[in-house]
């Protein structure tokens, strides 16, 4: 059996364990089907998400024009803090800028590969956890804005990690940590505009990945300098499908490529 499309990051539904779909225009993968089946990848060219032409991709999916020029690539995507609509101030499309970051957001802990903060739009959780590999994760704060979401996690992050260490995740070498208490020793540090958004008396989600073999030595898949790959999958974690052989893709990083997969 042969699909072909555009990849763009894996969809999921929080099961246990986690399922996973490539969705492509015509069709679709539950992904979790295709564990101890050989796949063959192929890319076939790219298509930048926005514009739809078939230029080189340059960063989440995006030509470098579309990049610099959509108001859903402005920095305050990855930097929350940047964010401005609340004071009716534009980045590059106003109407856009508020719709997006005027709604509820979540300051979170999670772990994945150590203990770290992040932000989300409310109604990314949990798929903001699942993607990052997260086995455990809980949130700190709702607050009404991106902006206010983005000055605690720029706060908290002088006490724990921003980041995810993906190769940590991937190997699953991982201990488990008590994310409430993290969440009560951070208390102090959230700043005044966002404490009175602290979220009291919530539990940890706990997220189980339909992974059978985790990796030991990582090999990244690039398909810009390997545009075929043939190997077994033996799970999927985060974003990222892990192939027997130790080979892992980053399907989120690797949005905007055309591919053929065959099973």
């Amino acid at each position: 059996m042969v699909y072909s499309g555009v990849l763009t990051k894996m969809q999921t539904e929080f099961l246990e364990p986690i399922q996973y779909y490539l969705v492509f225009k015509n069709d679709f993968i539950n992904v979790n089907q295709l564990l101890n089946k050989t796949i063959e990848i192929k890319l076939i060219g790219h298509q930048c998400l926005s514009c739809g032409l078939d230029r080189p991709i340059y960063r989440q999916g995006f030509c470098k024009s579309c990049f610099f020029d959509k108001p859903f690539a402005g920095d305050w995507i990855m930097r929350p803090e940047l964010s401005t609509a609340h004071l009716n101030k534009e980045d590059r499309d106003l109407d856009y800028e508020k719709k997006v970051q005027l709604q509820p957001h979540i300051v979170y802990l999670a772990n994945s590969s150590n203990v770290k903060v992040g932000v989300t739009r409310k109604s990314q959780v949990p798929t903001r956890w699942i993607d990052q590999g997260a086995h455990e994760a809980v949130e700190i704060v709702e607050v009404p804005n991106r902006y206010l979401a983005g000055i605690t996690e720029v706060a908290l992050k002088d006490y724990v990690a921003d980041k995810t260490n993906w190769r940590t995740m991937l190997k699953n070498d991982v201990k488990d940590e008590d994310l409430l208490e993290w969440k009560q020793k951070l208390k102090a540090f959230i700043p005044e505009e966002a404490l009175p958004y602290f979220i009291e008396g919530n539990t940890e989600t706990h997220i189980k990945f339909p992974v059978a073999q985790y990796p030991e030595k990582l090999k990244s898949l690039n398909l810009t300098k390997t545009p075929e790959y043939k190997g077994k999958l033996a799970g999927i974690k985060g974003q990222y499908l892990i192939f027997e052989d130790n080979t892992v893709f980053n399907v989120r990083a690797n949005e905007g490529s055309v591919v053929e997969l065959s099973m």
